[in-house]
């Protein structure tokens, strides 16, 4: 079961690169250990956001896409 996330994200209508660089800034703002969820609706997301997580010592924790909208849940490293 996943965690509730300390901060949820909406960058929903927003293009590459803003996506990451919001998600970059929301995450700053965390504890090491607490969630970040992102709601976004680009889908080149799906392998930037798991690129980046996986580059800063992030966790990647769930995905789900939902018809339009993705939905990340990463943890803090």
């Amino acid at each position: 079961m996943v965690q509730h996330p300390a901060k949820v994200l909406d960058v929903r209508g927003l293009l590459c690169p803003y996506p990451i660089l919001k998600a970059e800034e929301a995450i700053m703002e965390l504890k090491s250990g607490e969630i970040l969820e992102i709601r976004t609706t680009d889908s080149g997301t799906i392998i930037d956001i798991p690129a980046w997580a996986e580059k800063k010592g992030h966790q990647i924790l769930e995905t789900s896409d939902q018809w339009l909208e993705i939905v990340f849940s990463v943890r803090k490293g």
